[in-house]
């Protein structure tokens, strides 16, 4: 395969793609709704997506995290497929890029995504580098709920309307779980060549008894959260219906996740981030409707 297809990770770009998606449906209905906005907050969502991709090939690699007993993935910096400093300077493109295609959006949205590009620049390079790197200290899954669930559909939203209202917080919070989800399945995967690198992830910290326990309620929690809303007339009910049909995919990742461990995880990474997906475009259709 190209290894610049394997660097940016297509299987995990849904999990940008799904909250951009479900924020910008939901302001649809507004008359100020922007197709221009919405194109370019998807396009740069994707782009630091790609960056964070990148970074974490690299800064791995550099840490000395990813080695020879590597069970995830192939990793291009790692295996020697493309140079380190090829990779590094693929990921301060994409940077830059989200930053230039993002320089609309700021300028659209005033200063409160200003502050946010920057928290998502400063995030997508922390995550796996600098003093402090977030995925070394069990800070991943949280960092996915912040950026790719309330950051991504609750600042999209405010793109569009200008404001922020109860329902974009309720399906931020619900897409920001099930993309949770999707790091904890990369972390529980790689708990042994973790706890030998030094790499203290959740999974490490909780064990990957507990980390099954944790994934079950990451992928069950937003649809509570969901039928909350519409329980307390936030949220309408045909896409609260439509989106809950992907609960039948939730639960067979919830025992496929119970019975694998190590590599036998590897395809349920691509299949929650698809489970976020199909959560947000059903809820979006829904709401469409």
């Amino acid at each position: 395969m190209n290894p610049w297809f394997l660097a940016i990770r297509p299987r995990t770009l849904p999990a940008a793609a799904g909250p951009l998606l479900i924020g910008n449906m939901l302001a649809l209905p507004l008359e100020k709704f922007s197709w221009t906005v919405a194109i370019i907050s998807m396009t740069c969502a994707l782009l630091l997506q790609i960056a964070v991709n990148l970074a974490n090939d690299y800064f791995d690699f550099k840490n000395g995290i990813d080695t020879a007993e590597r069970v995830g993935p192939t990793r291009v910096t790692q295996s020697g497929m493309l140079a380190p400093y090829k990779v590094r300077n693929a990921m301060t493109l994409c940077l830059i890029l989200s930053l230039a295609v993002g320089g609309y959006l700021i300028w659209h949205g005033g200063w409160p995504i200003a502050f946010l590009a920057a928290a998502s620049m400063l995030a997508a390079l922390g995550y796996s580098g600098g003093p402090y790197p977030l995925a070394s200290h069990g800070l991943g899954e949280l960092a996915a709920f912040v950026f790719f669930g309330l950051v991504a559909v609750v600042g999209s939203y405010y793109l569009q309307a200008g404001d922020t209202t109860m329902a974009s917080w309720l399906l931020g919070c619900a897409v920001g779980l099930l993309n949770a989800a999707i790091m904890l399945v990369n972390n529980t995967r790689d708990i042994m060549t973790d706890t030998k690198a030094g790499k203290k992830t959740l999974a490490v910290r909780i064990g990957e008894a507990q980390a099954r326990v944790l994934y079950q309620a990451l992928l069950y929690l937003p649809f509570g959260l969901i039928i909350a809303g519409f329980l307390l007339g936030q949220l309408p009910g045909f896409p609260v219906l439509l989106a809950g049909l992907s609960l039948i995919m939730a639960r067979k990742l919830s025992s496929d996740f119970y019975q694998g461990s190590g590599e036998a995880l590897n395809p349920l990474l691509g299949k929650t981030a698809k489970l976020t997906m199909m959560f947000s475009a059903l809820f979006s259709v829904g709401l469409m409707f």
